[in-house]
């Protein structure tokens, strides 16, 4: 793949003197982003030390659950190389385009718009291959040229690890929130540190850590099995002064219908473990 991409519509700003072409359309771009993020209330960028944690999932789920409680959520995902919300939540749409060439997220709901690479990518099998600079200006690109409208939360899926799509996030979106990520075993729990001091760096403020795969509870005998250990997410944010938000159990029925890309089947069934779990750290967002 050519490491090149089409840039979506773009205003043009006006010359000033000893301004060279590139800092010009660069300043019209800082403008368009500023004038994008004041129409949004929080900004919330899901991450985590490592992959495999259900990172996607989580963002997704917390979109679909502030949609369900009539909120205008707008979900980001800024994985460029491994992008899973699409498929989670069964996108077969691109984004909208207008007459007067204004673009608009896939609306997934009235309320819910989302916005992610694979949407602009004929084969979804094909391999993304970019470095920093291609990635760093699609990511502006997505906040700065596409109308996202007036918004309560905009959730920001970002790839494992403290590189280049948070740092973007980071530095373009200087109110973000950080959702850690985590899970109970001391692999994860040792990446989720520099996470967290990542954040320090950036001057990010973090909203909170949330472990998952916290313990699976038994549909047999109600026992709760803890698969991955457990206790490690507390723990950790107490030594390192961070607010926990709490822990998420294995659900074998969210496995299902997330790869089947029927998260938003799940929201309405108040009754499994994972959705009270969902509704504590919910609650915790919303009141943060």
């Amino acid at each position: 793949m050519n490491e090149k991409t089409e840039s979506l519509p773009m205003a043009e700003g006006n010359a000033g003197c000893g301004s060279t072409p590139g800092d010009i359309e660069r300043a019209e771009q800082d403008r368009m982003i500023e004038a994008s993020l004041a129409r949004i209330g929080r900004k919330i960028l899901v991450m985590s030390g490592k992959g495999g944690v259900g990172k996607s999932t989580v963002a997704a789920y917390i979109a679909l659950l502030l949609n369900s409680k009539g909120y205008k959520v707008g979900l980001l995902d800024v994985d460029l190389h491994g992008p899973s919300i699409p498929r989670l939540l069964n996108v077969q749409g691109t984004l909208e385009m207008s007459e007067k060439n204004v673009v608009r997220p896939y609306r997934s709901s009235d309320n819910l718009g989302i916005v992610s690479i694979e949407m602009l990518i004929g084969d979804k099998d094909a391999a993304v291959i970019w470095r920093g600079p291609l990635k760093i200006g699609a990511i502006r690109q997505f906040i700065s040229d596409i109308e996202w409208g007036d918004l309560d939360f905009l959730i920001v899926d970002s790839p494992p690890g403290t590189g280049d799509e948070p740092l973007t996030v980071a530095q373009t979106i200087p109110s973000a929130e950080a959702l850690i990520l985590t899970t109970p075993q001391e692999i994860s729990l040792a990446d989720v540190r520099k996470s967290i001091n990542f954040c320090h760096q950036v001057n990010m403020q973090i909203l909170g850590v949330v472990e998952n795969m916290s313990g699976f509870v038994c549909p047999d005998c109600g026992k709760k099995i803890n698969i991955f250990g457990s206790g490690g997410g507390t723990k950790m944010s107490a030594q390192m002064d961070v607010p926990f938000l709490g822990e998420i159990p294995i659900e074998p029925e969210m496995v299902k219908m997330g790869d089947s890309g029927r998260l938003n089947d799940l929201v309405d069934k108040t009754e499994l473990e994972i959705n009270k779990a969902y509704g504590q750290i919910l609650k915790k967002i919303i009141e943060r």
